[in-house]
């Protein structure tokens, strides 16, 4: 069992080698992550890459009328921040607790420098950030061709992979702010859900009651995320590439 302040309790962080893990843990730094907090805005200079634990982080598109819509969320098996190590310091998203908890921080020169070196941290980066186009790629086609009841599944189903328990604190405008959907439109969604009690809802809590009921309601978005993620970022075939 992981210690809560130990960085291999993110996927990414622990399958590094050792060699790696002895140079780049001294330069964590273990910070809390409050619900509703940004780690970066649209457009700023990001000055620190996130390396998340038992929380989630959506990265949301922001409209120039305040209307929003997630495009992706990360918890502890990626990274906050691709942007300093994909050419970039900034990108037009902003990134947002979704799920309070902690993460490990890296500040951007010394990612920038490790990434630079090459090996185990650039390799598992890359990877990472393929699987978060790829989870990109299908929240767009989801939003365009599914219902809001399949968006929701989906939502709480990739949730829970990054979560270690089956609650989650959201109420239904948060969710539907993360959807870019109307209130009304979770409200009854989640309410077709919680009659097959699939899920309970209550005073901005969701407990998750029956996962594979929910599995079989979703559309094939969740699937192929998962698929593509689980292949990307598997610690044993990664780990045996620098061995």
């Amino acid at each position: 069992m992981l210690s809560p302040h130990s960085p291999k309790q993110n996927h990414l962080l622990a399958a590094l080698p050792a060699a790696d893990c002895e140079r780049l843990f001294p330069h964590l730094e273990r910070v809390p992550l409050s619900l509703g907090a940004a780690l970066y805005e649209t457009d700023s200079v990001q000055e620190h890459v996130y390396f998340p634990v038992a929380s989630i982080v959506s990265l949301l598109y922001v409209m120039q009328d305040g209307a929003s819509a997630e495009i992706a969320v990360v918890g502890d098996e990626g990274v906050v921040g691709v942007a300093l190590f994909m050419g970039g310091d900034s990108t037009p998203s902003r990134a947002v607790v979704q799920s309070a908890g902690s993460a490990f921080r890296l500040r951007a020169d010394l990612l920038k420098a490790e990434f630079d070196r090459g090996g185990a941290l650039q390799y598992l980066l890359l990877r990472y950030t393929q699987s978060l186009i790829t989870q990109m790629a299908q929240t767009a086609v989801c939003n365009r061709h599914h219902t809001v009841e399949q968006q929701l599944c989906r939502w709480l189903l990739l949730s829970l992979d990054r979560l270690p328990s089956n609650e989650l604190t959201m109420t239904q405008k948060l969710i539907a702010n993360m959807l870019g959907v109307r209130r009304e439109g979770v409200t009854e969604a989640a309410g077709r859900l919680q009659a097959a009690r699939l899920i309970d809802y209550s005073r901005g809590k969701i407990v998750v009651l029956d996962r594979p009921g929910l599995e079989a309601r979703v559309c094939e978005c969740y699937a192929v995320v998962k698929r593509e993620s689980d292949r990307l970022l598997d610690g044993v075939a990664i780990a045996s590439q620098f061995t």
